[in-house]
C-alpha cells in the first residue's frame, strides 16, 4: 500500500511567499485561503518556528513547502544552516525553480538541495542546481508534469520524486504513465531512489508504485520510531 509523501516528510515553512508566480502554485492559494500574509508575492520570513528543531526527536523536514530558497534572504539562510548544523538527528530539504538566482556553499550532512522541473524545457534547472549550490546532496522532484522530460542527466542527483497535478486543473493535466516509467527506469540505472508521490496511485496503479527515500531519510524514520518506541514505556 503506497503512503502519503507527508507522512514520512514534515512541513516546516520558515518562509512564507514567493516571488515566482506559478499560475498552478497550491502555496498561494492556501495563504490566500487562510490569510497568511498581506501578499504572497513578498517572503517573509518566520525565524522563531526554528526553535521546532530544537527537539530530540529526529525528523525529515520540508523548510520550502510555501517558498522558493531563490528568494530567502542571506540571513534566514544562515540562521537554518546553523540551526541544522547545532542538530544533526534532522534532515532538511530545500526546493527551487530558479536555481539560476543561487549562490550557496555548504558542508552541511543534512541539507538537501533541489530543484523542480515540469516540463523538458526547464531541465537546465539541474545544470544550473549543480553549478550554483555546492553542497552533498542534490535531489529532483518532477511535479506537475506537462510534458514528457524525456532523457535526462540525473548526474550527481541522490533523490527524484514523481507527482502529477493535484487540485482544480488534476482533470485537465496529468504525468503520464510512461512518463513516470521513464523517470523511474533512468534513476534505478544510477541507483538513485525514487519516490512517487501517492497522487499517482489512480494513474499508474497501486501495483506500479515505487516510494523509496534515501537512506538518510530512513535513517531518520527508524529513529524516529525507536524514539517513540522509547518514549512509550
Amino acid at each position: 500500500m503506497s503512503v502519503c509523501i507527508k507522512d514520512l516528510i514534515k512541513n516546516l515553512n520558515l518562509v512564507v511567499g514567493c516571488p515566482v508566480g506559478c499560475d498552478y502554485c497550491y502555496a498561494r492559494n492556501n495563504c490566500r485561503r487562510f490569510h497568511i500574509t498581506d501578499d504572497f508575492s513578498v517572503p517573509e520570513y518566520y525565524g522563531q518556528k526554528l526553535r521546532l528543531l530544537d527537539r530530540e526527536k529526529p525528523g525529515n523536514w520540508l523548510l520550502t513547502g510555501m517558498s522558493d530558497l531563490c528568494a530567502w534572504k542571506q540571513e534566514w539562510l544562515g540562521a537554518t544552516f546553523e540551526k541544522l548544523r547545532e542538530q544533526p538527528q534532522h534532515q532538511a530539504i530545500f526546493l527551487s525553480k530558479r536555481p539560476d538566482l543561487l549562490n550557496i556553499h555548504t558542508d552541511l550532512e543534512n541539507a538537501w538541495f533541489g530543484v523542480t522541473v515540469t516540463r523538458r524545457s526547464e531541465l537546465w534547472r539541474l545544470d544550473a542546481l549543480r553549478k550554483n549550490v555546492r553542497a552533498k546532496y542534490y535531489h529532483v522532484t518532477f511535479e506537475p508534469l506537462f510534458d514528457d522530460p524525456g532523457e535526462v542527466d540525473l548526474t550527481g542527483i541522490d533523490w527524484i520524486v514523481v507527482g502529477t497535478m493535484t487540485g482544480p486543473m488534476k482533470k485537465k493535466v496529468h504525468t503520464a504513465p510512461e512518463w513516470a516509467y521513464s523517470l523511474t527506469e533512468q534513476a534505478h540505472r544510477k541507483n538513485i531512489p525514487v519516490f512517487m508521490k501517492e497522487d499517482l496511485v489512480p494513474i499508474i496503479g497501486e501495483e506500479h508504485m515505487v516510494q523509496e527515500l534515501p537512506e538518510a531519510m530512513n535513517e531518520v524514520l527508524e529513529e524516529e520510531k525507536a524514539w517513540n518506541s522509547r518514549r512509550s514505556k
